[in-house]
C-alpha cells in the first residue's frame, strides 16, 4: 500500500492563513522548527513571487529576508547547530562537519561532527551517530529541564541536522541511513516510519521516472557541462535502486514530512498543557545544489515541489486544531556552478586550483623545507589547516608561516588568519552584514578543534577542483552566498510584517523561548530575542 501521506503531500492546495490584529496571549502548545538545506536567501527571492504553498504561508508572518549564519564555516553541521541553541560555533564547539584532531589515539584523524568517538572502532566515515561534540544545550534540552513532560522529536534527511536540532535527549530523533530511516539502536520502528521506508523500498525497486517540468522551469531547463557530464536540463529520473539519486528528489523531503506528521499524531504532540518541539531537517534542496547546482530546471521543479508539500503539511496540522508556532530557515546558502555562473554573467567565478588542497600544499611545503610526511591536515582547499603534530615545535611554526605565506600569495585566497590572531580578536557583535572576514572566522573559532590556521578563499571560487558526477557545486565560503539565509515565522493570528534588516540564526532560539515563556540565563547564548509583533506590544520580555 503506497503510504498517502507521501500522495498527499503533492495533491493538497495550499490553504489561505488567517491574519488577525493580534497574536495569541498564550504560548503555543507545539513548535514546529524547519530547515531547509542550502535555502539561501537568493533563492528564497528568487522563487518567492511564485509560491502558492506553505512557503506562501510562511511569508505572510514575521519575515526576516536577511537571516544570516553569521560565521565563516557556513556548512550543514554548524548551521544546524545555532538554530536551536542561539550560539555561534565559537560556543557550540561545532566548527564544520569535519576536523583534524591530530592528538587522536585512532588512525583516522578526521572527526565528524555527529559521531561518538568514545565508541571503539568509531571512525568519521563508521560511527555511532551521537550529540556528544555539542557543548550547549538546544531548545528542546531546556524546555524539557523547565518542564519534563514538554517532548522533542527531531526526525531530518541527515543525522547531524536531526542531532545538532534536536538536542542531547529528544524523546525520538529520526535520520536517513542511506536506504531507509533508522534511530539509535534498539529503538523499534513506529507504525509510520515503518510505513515510510516500506514506501521507499517499492520506490526504489523500480526506476524513477521523470518529474513534469512547470512552466515556470522551462527557460532554466537547459543543459551545461560540468566534468563528465551536464546539469540543468534534468527532471529528477532515476534509475533502479539509486538511493543516492532518490535523496536528491523533492520525494526525499515529502518522507521526511510524513514521517513528522506521522509521529506528531502517533505522539500527540501539541495536545498536551505543555509545549512539544517537532524539528524537522529537510535536505533535498542541498542534495539538488550539490549535485546540480542551484540554477537549473532541477532546482526550480524541488523548490516548487516543497512548497506544495509545506502547504499539505500545515493544512492538515490546521485540522487538528492545535495552537502551533512554526520557523523555516536554513543551515546555509550556495553558490551555483561557475560553468553556468560564467555563461550567465557571473564574472570571475571558477573553480579552485588543486594546489590549494591542505594535502598537496604539505607536499610542496615538506620539499621546500626538507620535511618529510603529510606535515599539513585539513579537509579541503580552505577552513581549518592543521599542522603535523609529529614536527617538531621549530618545524611546526616554519611550515605554519611558511603555509600561511604560500596561501596569502594566492590569487584565489582572501585571507588566512592564525591561530593566534582568531584567539586575539574579540567576539563579532553588531548587524551580521557589517562584520569582517576576521569576525567571521572568529565566530568559528573554538581553541580545542579549530586548526593552526583558516584559509577563506575569495568570492566565487568554488572549492570543488573536478566536478564529478554528483557533486558539482558547494558552499562553506564566509561570503554572503552561502551567510544569507531566510528566516520565517508564523503562528495563526500574528500580523505579517518584514525586517529587511540583518538578523541571525541564533536569534531564532530566544525568540521561541519568549514565546514559551522559557527563561534564558544571561551570558549563556549568542542570538537576542526577535519581537514578532508587528505593533507597539512585544513579544520578548524586558531586557
Amino acid at each position: 500500500m503506497r503510504l498517502r501521506l507521501l500522495a498527499a503531500a503533492l495533491a493538497f492546495p495550499f490553504a489561505a492563513a488567517c491574519a488577525y490584529a493580534q497574536p495569541a496571549a498564550t504560548p503555543p502548545r507545539l513548535i514546529v522548527a524547519i530547515s531547509v538545506d542550502q535555502f539561501s536567501a537568493d533563492l528564497f527571492a528568487e522563487y518567492r513571487q511564485h509560491f502558492t504553498g506553505g512557503l506562501r504561508r510562511l511569508s505572510q508572518g514575521a519575515v526576516f529576508p536577511s537571516g544570516y549564519q553569521a560565521h565563516a564555516a557556513t556548512e550543514t553541521c554548524p548551521g544546524h547547530a545555532t538554530i536551536l541553541t542561539g550560539s555561534h560555533p565559537a560556543r557550540t564547539g561545532i566548527i564544520a562537519n569535519n576536523w583534524s584532531d591530530l592528538g587522536a589515539a585512532r588512525e583516522d584523524k578526521n572527526i565528524y561532527c555527529a559521531e561518538d568517538p568514545r565508541v571503539p572502532g568509531s571512525t568519521s566515515q563508521n560511527y555511532t551517530v551521537s550529540s556528544f561534540h555539542l557543548r550547549v544545550p538546544a531548545l528542546g534540552d531546556l524546555m524539557r529541564r523547565a518542564d519534563p513532560r514538554s517532548r522533542t522529536v527531531a526526525v531530518a534527511g541527515k543525522d547531524r541536522s536531526a542531532v545538532m536540532m534536536g538536542g542531547h535527549e529528544p524523546t525520538q530523533r529520526w535520520w536517513w541511513s542511506g536506504r531507509a530511516f533508522v534511530s539509535h539502536a534498539g529503538v523499534t520502528a513506529p507504525p509510520v516510519v515503518a510505513a515510510v521506508n516500506a514506501d521507499i523500498a517499492r520506490q526504489l525497486a523500480r526506476p524513477g521516472p521523470a518529474l513534469p517540468l512547470p512552466a515556470l522551469c522551462e527557460p532554466r531547463s537547459r543543459a551545461v557541462t560540468a566534468g563528465p557530464g551536464s546539469v540543468g536540463a534534468g527532471r529528477f529520473a532515476r534509475a533502479v535502486n539509486d538511493a543516492s539519486g532518490f535523496r536528491a528528489t523533492p520525494a526525499f523531503d515529502q518522507a521526511v514530512l510524513a514521517i513528522a506528521e506521522g509521529l506528531r499524531g502517533e505522539m500527540r504532540l501539541g495536545q498536551g498543557p505543555q509545549t512539544d518541539l517537532l524539528a524537522i531537517g529537510l535536505s533535498a534542496t542541498d542534495y539538488v545544489g550539490h549535485s546540480l547546482g542551484t540554477q537549473g530546471a532541477e532546482m526550480c521543479i524541488n523548490l516548487l515541489a516543497l512548497d506544495r508539500a509545506l502547504g499539505a503539511f500545515f493544512t492538515r496540522l490546521d485540522r487538528t486544531g492545535i495552537d502551533y508556532v512554526v520557523v523555516l530557515t536554513s543551515d546555509h546558502g550556495g553558490l551555483d556552478l561557475p560553468e553556468r555562473a560564467n555563461e550567465q554573467a557571473g564574472q570571475a567565478s571558477a573553480r579552485v586550483d588543486p594546489a590549494l588542497r591542505a594535502t598537496t600544499m604539505g607536499r610542496a611545503i615538506g620539499a621546500r623545507l626538507g620535511l618529510s610526511g603529510p606535515i599539513l591536515f585539513g579537509d579541503s582547499s580552505f577552513g581549518d589547516m592543521y599542522v603535523d603534530r609529529a614536527l617538531t615545535a621549530a618545524n611546526r611554526r616554519r611550515v605554519r608561516d611558511e603555509a600561511v605565506r604560500a596561501y596569502r600569495a594566492h590569487p584565489q585566497v582572501a585571507a588566512v588568519f592564525t591561530r593566534d590572531e582568531l584567539s586575539e580578536a574579540p567576539l563579532p557583535g553588531g548587524p551580521p552584514d557589517s562584520w569582517t572576514l576576521l569576525q567571521r572566522a572568529r565566530a568559528s573559532f573554538d581553541p580545542e578543534r579549530s586548526g593552526d590556521f583558516i584559509v577563506l578563499l575569495q568570492p566565487r571560487i568554488t572549492p570543488i577542483a573536478d566536478p564529478g558526477r554528483g557533486y558539482v557545486a558547494t558552499h562553506g565560503s564566509p561570503w554572503d552566498y552561502d551567510r544569507r539565509v531566510p528566516i520565517l515565522f508564523w503562528r495563526r493570528g500574528m500580523a505579517n510584517f518584514e525586517q529587511p534588516l540583518g538578523v541571525e540564526t541564533v536569534d531564532i532560539m530566544p525568540s521561541l523561548a519568549a514565546l514559551i515563556g522559557l527563561p534564558i540565563a544571561a551570558g549563556t547564548i549568542d542570538g537576542r530575542c526577535l519581537d514578532l509583533d508587528a505593533g507597539t506590544t512585544t513579544t520578548c520580555p524586558a531586557q
